[in-house]
This record gives structure tokens, C-alpha cells and sequence, in this order.
């Protein structure tokens, strides 16, 4: 046999020994949750962790990387090597807001990731603090012609879904507030239940208790229909306010570059751990829908979210922290 002959045996017998990554997942999978626990996005990644965990045979683990609205963790999944043992569960605020929010973002969502699936999404609700003299959205609006750039607008941040909805409406409707950044929706809905703070859109699972309990006013949901959760409540557009339809939604994306049965087999067990009854239902209770697209729709969803929340930034002249 000649010396070509037996380099070409010994490159097929380790080929055949070894494939590239048709033995994946070979080890644990690591899940970035560029958030702290508790959150939206940390409750989103959980539940997909366990049910990846399940149909991959090897565990997904968490691991949460706050910090910098999202953009650090983001930034460690774009570093990270494509094989498919690095994954993120993210936000709107980390896909479609920071693009537009920060100039020097170290990662580009749409070059840098390959996306996998749109998870869950939840509308926005416009609620008031039970002290504001206004019970539906016209008669907030004439109270802030009255009183304009003095009602305040609680969120959980510069540059979160909630306060770029309210800076969506403030242009819509043409008359300014006053934006009152807080560090999480918890202590902006603490603020609101206590009257220090006027009016929110805030998602619709974190004030749905308070609205029934009688603590906020809920005015108008972000969202194409009424929400079971709260049947009496009209939607923006009901309300006389169009295009401010908004939800809150978390992704997850991998580094760019997946080998592409790695990536069809992470796409396919998220959707359907996703639509899971056990899964759905979690997600139902604490009001959220399940969306689990694939990762082409991700993509064009993902570029009409980033063109819309651009322009919202740069007319509202919006600044990061």
C-alpha cells in the first residue's frame, strides 16, 4: 500500500471513529440568563433548562450573568464557541432594545447569534395608582394636557419594555410625562400600590393580583385582544390609542455558527418543550403565552422589533444610564 493509500485509511478510520459532533451533547449544556434569579427571562430559561435537560439526556444548567440590561451575558454568548454547549434565554430588552439603546454594544443579535425561538411573550398593562383621578385612558390623557410633564411614568429601568411602551404612548398621544426610573418593576409596583409614583405599564403577570385585590387601576392592556386575566380591561387600541401594541417576550439564541444538526435538534426539543401541557400551563399561571416560533421567524420578528424600538429611542431622545 502506498504511504498516500495509508494516510488516506488512517483519515477515513478516524473520521468514522470520531464524527464531529454527531455524539451531542456530550456533556452538560450551560444556559446564560443574562439576568438575575427570579426574573421573567431566569423563569423562561428554567423551564426550558428542565425540559432540554430531559430530551437531551444531559443537563442544561443555569447560569445567571446579570448586568448592563442584559448585555453582559449576551456578550459571553457571542465569545462563546458555536458547538452547541452554549446557550442564552434572554429578553426583548436584550434582542431588540439594546441594539438600539447603546452605541457601543459589544454584540449585534442579528450577526452574532444564531437565533432559535421566540418563547414567551406577554402583554404590557397601563395601570394607576389608585390616588390618580383617572379611571380609563382618555381621562388620564386630559389629566396629563392638564398637567403637563408632571404625571410620572414608573419602570423597572432606562431603556426596559415597559419604559419604552411608555414613551411609545407619550408619542402617541402627544403630551409628555415624567419618566421615573426604578431598579426592577418590583419597587416601580411598590411605589405605584404606595402613591408615589403615578402610573406603569408594567407585565401583565406582575399586576394582575394587585388589579383584582383593588390596589391598582388597571386602564388598558398592550395587546391585539383583552386578556382573559383581565376580561374588563380594553385593549390601547379599544381604548382610542393605536400602534401601541407591545409585548414583553424572551428568546433564546446560541453563538453564530451551530453546526446544523445541533442546531435543528436545539430548535425542535425547545418547541416542543415549550408547547409541553406542563410547560404551558406554567407559563398560562403567571401570565404569559407561549409563542415557540422557529428561528426563522425569530429572525424577521427580531429585525421589525429593532427598527421599531430605534425609532421610538431616537425621536423620545432616549439615553442610557
Amino acid at each position: 500500500m502506498t504511504l498516500k493509500s495509508l494516510l488516506g485509511a488512517a483519515a477515513l478510520t478516524l473520521a468514522l471513529a470520531s464524527p464531529a459532533h454527531a455524539a451531542w451533547p456530550e456533556r452538560n449544556v450551560t444556559m446564560i440568563v443574562p439576568f438575575p434569579a427570579g426574573g421573567s427571562s431566569d423563569i423562561a430559561g428554567r423551564q426550558l433548562a428542565a425540559k432540554l435537560t430531559e430530551s437531551l439526556g444531559k443537563p442544561v444548567v443555569v447560569d445567571n450573568r446579570a448586568g448592563a440590561n442584559g448585555s453582559l451575558g449576551a456578550t459571553l454568548l457571542k465569545q462563546a464557541a458555536p458547538d452547541g454547549y452554549t446557550i442564552l434565554v434572554g429578553s426583548i430588552g436584550v434582542f431588540g432594545i439594546n441594539p438600539a439603546l447603546f452605541k457601543d454594544l459589544k454584540y449585534d443579535p442579528l450577526k452574532d447569534f444564531d437565533l432559535l425561538t421566540v418563547a414567551v411573550r406577554t402583554p404590557n398593562v397601563l395601570v394607576a395608582s389608585a390616588n390618580v383621578p383617572a379611571n380609563t385612558v382618555a381621562e388620564l390623557i386630559a389629566h396629563m394636557k392638564k398637567n403637563p410633564g408632571k404625571v410620572s411614568f414608573a419602570s423597572s429601568g432606562t431603556g426596559s419594555s415597559d419604559h419604552l411602551t411608555a414613551a411609545l404612548f407619550m408619542q402617541k398621544i402627544g403630551v409628555d410625562g415624567v419618566h421615573v426610573p426604578y431598579k426592577g418593576g418590583g419597587p416601580a409596583i411598590t411605589d405605584l400600590i404606595g402613591g408615589h409614583a403615578d402610573v406603569s405599564f408594567q407585565n401583565l403577570g406582575a399586576i394582575a393580583n394587585h388589579v383584582r385585590g383593588g390596589k391598582l387601576k388597571a386602564l388598558a392592556v398592550t395587546a391585539d385582544k383583552r386578556n382573559a386575566a383581565l376580561p374588563d380591561v380594553p385593549t390601547m387600541s379599544e381604548a382610542g390609542v393605536k400602534d401601541v401594541e407591545v409585548y414583553s417576550w424572551q428568546a433564546a439564541a446560541a453563538p453564530k455558527g451551530l453546526p446544523a444538526d445541533v442546531r435543528a435538534r436545539l430548535e425542535k426539543d425547545m418547541i416542543a418543550g415549550l408547547n409541553a401541557p406542563d410547560s404551558k400551563q406554567k407559563f398560562n399561571d403567571i401570565g404569559f403565552d407561549v409563542v415557540a416560533n422557529t428561528g426563522k421567524e425569530f429572525e424577521t420578528f427580531l429585525a421589525a422589533e429593532i427598527a421599531r424600538w430605534k425609532t421610538v429611542i431616537e425621536v423620545g431622545k432616549i439615553q442610557p444610564e
